[in-house]
């Protein structure tokens, strides 16, 4: 069989065109990223009148993630009291888990793919209360770091079947062997997607740099992503045989600045919120 020729961002570009536009309200979601001084409860009604992304919400408040003492019944509710950057991070959550239809693709196991990158969100959330960051973007930034490779997986199943076989064969990184069978990496992909649907800097940078981390200033997210990833790798959260762990980037630990005792603490938090989010976010 001939080898596959490489992907270039113009193809990604045109294949991100087959993928659903993601709702009005989610749109208006993103915007607030990079401006606080919305209209909140304007927001949060337009977020109860997509019926579907508002039970998903209520579901994912009602969890023991947040772990209220009594239910909210309505988006306004949850606003009131787990305020709007929580339900932002939920709603990012509903739509990130409902854009991409699941397409054949030998050696990807969805499932897999969405229990990883809701442990990464898990861990960065717990990450950042401990490194007095943005809990709730750090979340959001963890869910959606590896969003280049659903696109991959979504627009161009065959080759990224051959990536996969090519990293078995080879047991190396996911992104090298990206970068050796397509010419670029999810990294990459995963900004131009981040681009393309308008998310903030930060978020752009976190998943951009989820892998470099070294290539971005001590405030960006990408370092906190970064531990949050090689950490839910290293707890096997995916439920995937044989999960390779990266080497850590230093520089990224440090700028956390926590200690062990505090990063042990976040793998208790991540380990017994983990199982009943991805039932609220997955099911």
């Amino acid at each position: 069989m001939s080898a596959l020729p490489p992907l270039t961002l113009a193809r990604v570009m045109d294949g991100l065109r087959q993928l659903p536009a993601l709702p009005v309200v989610v749109l208006e979601v993103l915007e607030t990223f990079e401006h606080e001084d919305v209209d909140v409860d304007a927001l949060a009604r337009k977020i109860a009148q997509d019926q579907a992304i508002a039970a998903r919400v209520l579901r994912i408040a009602n969890s023991s993630f947040y772990g209220l003492q009594t239910r909210v019944g309505t988006v306004q509710e949850a606003v009131v009291v787990l305020g709007f950057r929580a339900v932002r991070a939920m709603v990012m959550s509903v739509a990130a888990t409902n854009s991409f239809p699941q397409h054949d693709c030998a050696g990807f196991n969805h499932a897999a793919f969405w229990r990883h990158c809701v442990g990464v969100g898990l861990c960065a959330r717990a990450l950042a209360v401990r490194a007095r960051m943005n809990a709730e973007l750090a979340f959001t930034a963890g869910l959606m770091h590896d969003i280049g490779r659903l696109v991959l997986v979504t627009c161009f199943p065959r080759e990224y079947a051959a990536t996969l076989a090519y990293r078995a064969q080879h047991d190396c990184a996911t992104v090298i062997a990206e970068r050796d069978v397509l010419g670029l990496d999810h990294a990459l992909v995963g900004r131009t997607v981040a681009e393309r649907w308008k998310f903030s800097q930060a978020l752009r940078e976190a998943i951009a740099g989820h892998h470099t981390p070294q290539e971005y200033t001590a405030d960006s997210l990408a370092g906190l992503v970064h531990v949050a990833d090689l950490t839910a790798h290293a707890l096997g959260l995916s439920g995937e045989a044989n999960e390779l762990v990266a080497p850590m980037a230093e520089v990224a630990w440090h700028r956390l600045g926590i200690d062990w005792v505090q990063f042990k603490s976040a793998l208790g938090e991540v380990e017994a919120a983990f199982e009943e989010t991805c039932q609220s976010l997955l099911v």
